[in-house]
């Protein structure tokens, strides 16, 4: 997601085209052959989430850097701070690309999804996972607006469009068997029951309970339609960070004393109740580290 802090706040012949492909995508330019033959990969394409951004640390590790630990995988990352489903597919290189990215490719002529592509192309039988976390910078900004829901539906229609060309292409150039697996978010807006005010308005009691329908009924389906359509699937990341438990239920969470279970769980794993920004703690990436490699693992014995 985006990379800021907001209120409301991815023969001869072939020999010598896949040594171009290398070179322009900032990979190492080694023998193919035998390259590919002792190693699998892990392509991770999307926004911040995808290249592990926290405020004050820049890139870090994240989710896809405990998946490649945890699998084995030697990690390619395609993400891209701030990118959107459309500038994924139409924006030339990575304008806002976080330095010290964990297997960060470089993409300067091309855009981000041509250059997951292309190296999907060129390493065909020799990739292990892709994942994809993207979409949130589409959504996110209806946060803003008088009427969050009416603004949801076109941003969703254009995702679910740009999501659905997307992953036809990762599949075509990955082959029909690659684990695809698309992650959504945690409820960052859970965050505005505390954040900037706490006790709530009533203003920032109902979006942050708006928050979790348009997750649950809107927003999640949409992307999981998307993955489907080309074999994939998706991981719930909004349910497995306890965004549908009650808020009738509370727990005691310092600073603010006894607030909601959702919005407690929000606070533990991402940082907007502190500073008001939708990016995930060390803890809360771990979390969709986890839950990727059990899908993973899931998908691959199936």
């Amino acid at each position: 997601m985006r990379h800021q802090t907001s209120r409301l706040r991815v023969g001869g012949a072939l020999l010598a085209c896949t040594c171009v492909a290398a070179g322009l995508l900032g990979l190492p330019m080694t023998a193919p052959a035998a390259a590919t033959k002792s190693s699998t990969y892990y392509v991770s394409l999307g926004d911040s989430y995808s290249v592990g951004y926290q405020p004050g640390l820049g890139a870090t590790p994240g989710y896809a850097g405990y998946v490649a630990t945890k699998t084995r995988l030697k990690l390619v990352n395609f993400g891209c701070a701030g990118a959107t489903t459309t500038s994924l597919l139409a924006t030339v290189g990575c304008p806002t690309r976080l330095p010290h990215t964990t297997g960060a490719v470089l993409y300067p002529t091309t855009t981000q999804a041509a250059a997951a592509e292309a190296f999907l192309t060129a390493h065909r039988g020799h990739i292990g996972l892709i994942t994809v976390t993207i979409g949130g910078n589409d959504f996110v900004p209806c946060a803003r607006q008088a009427n969050p829901i009416g603004c949801l539906g076109p941003a969703l229609a254009l995702i679910s469009k740009n999501l659905t060309a997307l992953v036809a292409a990762l599949r075509g150039a990955a082959g029909p068997r690659v684990p695809l697996i698309g992650l959504t978010y945690p409820d960052v807006i859970l965050g505005v029951y505390v954040f900037p005010v706490h006790p709530p308005t009533a203003s920032q009691t109902s979006l942050a309970k708006l928050s979790v329908v348009a997750f649950k009924a809107l927003i999640n389906p949409a992307l999981a339609k998307a993955y489907a359509s080309a074999g994939g699937r998706l991981v719930d990341v909004t349910a497995a960070s306890g965004a549908y438990t009650s808020f009738a239920r509370t727990v005691r969470f310092s600073p603010y004393g006894a607030i909601p279970v959702p919005v407690a769980s929000a606070c533990a794993l991402v940082w907007f109740c502190s500073r008001g920004d939708i990016h995930p703690k060390t803890k809360g990436y771990t979390l969709i580290g986890k839950l990727v490699v059990a899908r993973f693992d899931a998908m691959r014995h199936k």
